[in-house]
């Protein structure tokens, strides 16, 4: 199995990026897809999550409003579009996929993780 994260960058305070999940090796359609991220010297946290066809989908609260994750199961990647990015975004962005249907944001239940991609936001 393998994630493959691209799209990040640098960009200035209320920029926008598009991040991009390839993924292979797995039944792509039944995971539910996630993004978590993690800033330098902090733990990895949770920033949004979406179901198997699309159908629903979860945001951590700071990023409601300005990111937007969507799926294309025909072409087995997931995406992340960053809008209104800010300082605090700066993170290495990860996607992750998990079998299980529990709580979108426990980490633990994500089993198949990317490598990341590094968004750096500048004020």
């Amino acid at each position: 199995v393998q994630l493959v994260e691209s799209g990040g960058g640098s960009v200035q305070t209320g920029g926008s990026l598009r991040l991009s999940c390839a993924a292979s090796g797995l039944a792509f359609s039944i995971y539910r897809m996630g993004w978590f991220r993690q800033a330098p010297g902090k733990e990895r946290e949770s920033v949004a999550a979406i179901s198997t066809r699309g159908q629903n989908t979860y945001y951590v609260d700071v990023v409601k409003g300005r990111f937007t994750i969507s799926r294309d199961n025909a072409r087995n990647t997931v995406y992340l579009q960053m809008n209104s990015l800010k300082p605090e975004d700066t993170a290495v962005y990860y996607c992750a996929a998990t079998a299980s249907f529990d709580d979108w944001y426990k980490e633990t239940d994500y089993r198949y993780w990317g490598q990341g991609t590094r968004v750096t936001v500048s004020s």
